[in-house]
């Protein structure tokens, strides 16, 4: 079993509190926008650190991470984008891939709206967007999240809202 820490559109703020949700995890995947190197310094600190850049991450990053990401964890295929769309509104670079080869889980970020939900079009696969946890951007609420990957399944899904910018943090649960 795997325990992953979701984290998305940082643009170049971690929030202290992200350290203790995810100190017990053994990976954190970042879907883009981190902002500055910095960012990728203190994930590592907490965990391995997986991920793919972003519309406005630079050179340093961009030379370390891959625009997306497809990979097996777990029995679970993987793919990581930053620019992805929402289940049938795909972005164009990763369209033909969802529909020609569909994951089990496809993650992004950019759009700094928190979304997890079943595409029954391409394989029933799972959809999450984690959100923005930065303070950059237009959304109201900072979101992360937590799962486990285990055997080919996913479980123990959780929404962490880390509150607008002074605001405290929730926890729910969301059965995937």
């Amino acid at each position: 079993m795997k325990k992953i820490g979701l984290i998305s559109d940082t643009h170049g703020y971690l929030d202290p509190r992200v350290k203790t949700y995810f100190e017990n995890c053994d990976e954190i995947w970042h879907a883009g926008d981190f902002g500055t190197y910095k960012i990728v310094e203190q994930l590592q600190k907490i965990a391995t650190v997986r991920g793919v850049y972003g519309n406005i991450d630079g050179s340093d990053i961009r030379s370390e991470f891959p625009q997306s990401l497809r990979f097996e964890l777990e029995g679970v295929d993987i793919f990581i984008t930053h620019i992805g769309g929402n289940p049938g509104r795909y972005a164009l670079p990763c369209k033909q891939e969802l529909e020609d080869n569909p994951p089990d889980v496809m993650i992004c970020g950019h759009t700094h709206l928190l979304k997890i939900a079943r595409d029954k079009k391409n394989n029933n696969l799972l959809y999450i967007n984690p959100g923005a946890a930065g303070k950059q951007g237009f959304h109201m609420i900072r979101t992360i999240v937590r799962f486990d990957l285990d055997q080919g399944r996913i479980s123990n899904m959780e929404v962490i809202n880390l509150g607008g910018r002074t605001k405290n943090e929730t926890i729910t649960r969301k059965n995937v």
